[in-house]
């Protein structure tokens, strides 16, 4: 069975810490202090799991100007399924419900295509994060169309 849990704060973290854990420092060499650099207790986070095991998170930082969707990680056992996806949509759609019509992410330049295909557009130059190539990317509104189509 696929679920999906949503998370605010600091509390309830150790499957999205888990998550992140496995595919941004152990697979990607990202450190630890990059990785876990302070922001989680602001943000809004959700896992998903299968047969109750997680295998995909992301997350939405909400900045005076923005909705930034971030830290999404999928087990590499489980990419290509859509899960990365289904997190993906989950998070544009809570951006909408909440009012956030423009939501903008950093992309990992392998991951780029993967945003595409989400509607997603690429701005700005390629950028270094934590020693990884980024370019910035935004959304605007839900794919059916405005973000009232996804509060409905």
């Amino acid at each position: 069975m696929i679920t999906m849990q949503w998370f605010f704060g600091e509390q309830d973290l150790d499957d999205v810490y888990t998550l992140r854990r496995t595919v941004f420092i152990e697979e990607q060499g990202v450190s630890e202090k990059d990785e876990y650099e302070g922001d989680d207790g602001g943000c809004i986070h959700t896992v998903l799991y299968v047969d109750d095991a997680p295998v995909a998170t992301g997350r939405i930082k909400i900045t005076k100007e923005d909705y930034v969707i971030g830290r999404v990680a999928t087990l590499a056992a489980h990419r290509g399924k859509g899960f990365g996806r289904a997190v993906m949509q989950a998070l544009v759609k809570a951006c909408c419900i909440m009012g956030g019509e423009r939501q903008i992410l950093h992309a990992q330049l392998h991951a780029r295509k993967f945003y595409e295909n989400l509607g997603f557009t690429a701005y700005g130059d390629e950028f270094d994060e934590a020693g990884i190539p980024h370019i910035c990317m935004e959304h605007h509104g839900w794919p059916e169309g405005s973000c009232a189509h996804a509060a409905g």
